[in-house]
């Protein structure tokens, strides 16, 4: 590994994890042709660790690529001045995001590219960030708490942010996975990027240990087998965390996946009430199947967001509709449904509809999607963009944890976006929400990367609370994740289907449950304050130097 020439001069006794104190190697001080082999090298190290984190998601799901892609991003970036580094960070994401965010494009390219140029902004940030941390002792530490807290600020803005693609997410069935029973989502993505960090810290000293034979090469090899041993203890310790055991407690729970007519932006089709209809005919089909012996009882029925595209509170038909297949199966069951809020604005419920007294307790969606469900900076977004006015009226967001009582327990329900944010999903479990119940809505994006993402985030949230997790989505996939993470059932992609899982009812709490976001905040302020320690030492340093010319 090279590394830039940065004008200052070397150091004495550097501490283990600091960058070499050795002067600018050849290449650096060599002609333009050296430099700019040294540029492309750093630029096919970013766009290669960019496709390799790609690869770490679903639909491919390769999770040992989540490590060797950060490895080779950090690659790129070590050795460089801040400014290079942003761009490399900006080049990185880009070449991550664009295939991994291409469920986006039945909305727009426009959106697509859009959406990626803005998120690939806070890569670059942290990239450039990294830049600094790379110059202190210890820094695969610094690196990882600042590449969380990159994470954490995709979250939190613009717009109420966009959590999608944080690292984690790609490590649903991995070594990795256990971390989140301890700090969440926040410390799996931590370790992904702690063992990324030491796997190149290793490369770096059996690099410099490659010289001259002797004791001091010998010595530089035994320093790298250091942080070679923790780039592969990060992982196999999880094997050591206690996990939450069985209380033998289970409750039968039907999904019923009713499909749509058409694709893309125009899911829903034309004709009335038809995904109302589709998913009526498949609760009857559940209720004949549990009547005939093939699928045992339940004891609720859990159906798609938006199940009903018309709403059963205003439209008299739609309630005769909802309320005969609720009957003919003879259980509580949890009805997705856009309703009316006054003349202009709407929401997105979880209905809890009785087959006694019809409809009762509901949730009403939190974390709206921007430009799906409201319409941010109106005024602009309508002039210029005429298929924004497909939102139609504006939701509301809804004030209350998702906790329901359904027949013998207490659901968690999370509507669809809500899965990727940590606090929506944490506030409801500490609501006494088990099973979690997700329904979805993902018919605009079926066949794309979207609904197996959106299921790899499912079987992390199943480890970190300790619950079970269930799925119930217009077009797929519906399924359900045991609390270990398992899929244990289902469905493929724009059918109809149903069924009845019998799955485990846990209460036991885990510590990333008990303990929130505090993992998180403090990996946030570690990363802030090695930026900060970093920039605080480079200005004395170049003090130093001048003091002393």
């Amino acid at each position: 590994m090279v590394q830039e020439k940065t004008g200052m001069p070397p150091a004495h006794g550097t501490p283990p994890g600091a960058p070499p104190p050795t002067p600018d190697p050849a290449p650096t001080n060599g002609g333009p042709g050296a430099r700019k082999g040294l540029l492309l090298g750093r630029v096919a190290a970013a766009a290669a660790g960019g496709l390799l984190l790609f690869a770490a998601f679903p639909p491919l799901d390769w999770w040992p690529c989540a490590p060797l892609g950060l490895a080779l991003i950090i690659v790129s970036l070590y050795g460089c001045r801040p400014r290079r580094a942003f761009w490399l960070g900006y080049l990185g994401a880009l070449v991550f995001l664009l295939p991994a965010l291409a469920w986006v494009r039945p909305i727009g390219y426009d959106a697509w590219v859009g959406l990626v140029a803005i998120e690939s902004l806070f890569y670059a940030a942290m990239a450039a960030g990294a830049a600094l941390v790379f110059r202190l002792p210890l820094w695969p530490l610094w690196f990882g708490a600042l590449w969380v807290a990159m994470e954490w600020a995709r979250g939190l803005v613009p717009i109420g942010g966009f959590p999608w693609a944080r690292v984690a997410f790609s490590q649903g069935e991995s070594l990795y996975t256990s971390y989140a029973a301890l700090g969440g989502v926040p410390l799996v993505s931590f370790a992904v990027a702690l063992s990324a960090g030491l796997l190149v810290l290793a490369a770096l000293r059996a690099a410099r240990g490659g010289g001259p034979a002797g004791a001091r090469g010998a010595g530089l090899w035994r320093a790298a087998a250091l942080p070679l041993a923790g780039a592969l203890a990060v992982p196999l310790v999880t094997f050591a965390i206690p996990r939450p055991g069985d209380e033998g407690r289970t409750v039968n729970i039907g999904i019923v996946q009713g499909n749509v007519p058409g694709e893309g932006m125009y899911a829903f089709g034309d004709e009335p009430a038809i995904v109302l209809k589709n998913h009526a005919d498949q609760t009857h089909k559940l209720a004949a199947a549990v009547r005939a012996g093939r699928l045992p009882r339940p004891d609720l029925v859990v159906l798609p967001e938006n199940s009903t595209d018309i709403d059963p509170y205003r439209d008299a038909g739609a309630r005769a509709i909802i309320d005969a297949s609720v009957k003919d199966v003879g259980v509580p069951t949890l009805v997705g449904a856009v309703v009316a809020i006054g003349d202009s604005h709407r929401a997105t419920r979880s209905l809890v509809w009785d087959p006694a007294t019809g409809p009762g307790a509901y949730y009403d969606k939190q974390q709206l999607v921007p430009f799906g469900e409201y319409t941010p900076f109106q005024d602009v977004v309508l002039a210029l963009f005429e298929r924004a006015r497909l939102v139609g009226r504006q939701s509301v967001a809804g004030t209350r944890d998702g906790d329901l009582r359904m027949g013998p327990v207490t659901v968690g329900a999370v509507n669809c976006y809500e899965v990727a944010f940590d606090g929506i999903v944490r506030e409801t479990v500490r609501a006494g929400g088990t099973p979690l119940v997700v329904q979805t809505n993902n018919a605009s994006y079926a066949l794309s990367n979207l609904p197996p993402q959106q299921l790899a985030m499912s079987k992390l949230r199943a480890v970190e609370h300790n619950r079970a997790v269930v799925t119930a989505a217009t077009t797929g996939i519906s399924a359900y994740v045991t609390p270990d993470g398992k899929v244990s059932w289902q469905t493929r992609e724009r059918v109809a289907d149903m069924t009845v899982v019998t799955v485990p009812v846990r209460t036991q709490a885990t510590v990333a449950t008990k303990v929130g976001a505090a993992p998180e905040w403090a990996l946030i302020l570690v990363g802030a304050g090695a930026v900060a320690a970093a920039g605080w030492r480079g200005r004395r340093r170049d003090e130093q130097v001048r003091n002393d010319s």
